[in-house]
């Protein structure tokens, strides 16, 4: 995780509406679209898509390669939401004995686990550290070409 600090969402952000045509598409081959689709005026803002609660978003930077197989990686930007209840399953941001890690919050048996999504990291016992859930990834920013 990055030690950068982290960055608040704007408790009110100001519309970015963004050219975002009616166009779905699906990642296998299908029929072609109409070019008339390109056209239709519909906006998206990504404040209003990916921060649900202003006051209780932040955002963090990963480092390192922990959560690869779940689709984190080094140099993605996490929305993160402090308001979200952690369950199983949920990817948290936590601090674990002073050090923010992203990790997927199991349970196994009666136990919690903070677990990587790298098998050379073993599952991280919560219970037998100091840890604390700083929220819950709801978002991945992830850029192709940087």
């Amino acid at each position: 995780m990055s030690h950068d600090p982290l960055i608040p969402a704007h408790p009110a952000p100001p519309s970015q509406p963004l050219p975002y045509p009616l166009l779905l598409t699906r990642a296998g081959l299908s029929g072609f679209p109409s070019p008339a689709q390109d056209y239709e005026g519909r906006t998206l803002d990504l404040n209003e898509r990916l921060v649900k609660r202003a006051a209780s978003t932040f955002f963090m930077t990963v480092t390192g390669d922990s959560m690869e197989t779940l689709g984190i990686q080094a140099g993605d930007l996490l929305v993160v939401d402090s308001a979200i209840e952690p369950r199983p399953g949920h990817i948290l941001v936590a601090s674990v004995e002073g050090e923010l890690v992203v990790k997927r919050y199991e349970l196994q048996g009666n136990r919690t686990f903070l677990v990587s999504g790298n098998s050379r990291y073993p599952p991280i016992p919560a219970a037998d550290l100091k840890c604390q859930a700083w929220g819950v990834v709801s978002a991945v920013v992830h850029e192709f070409l940087v």
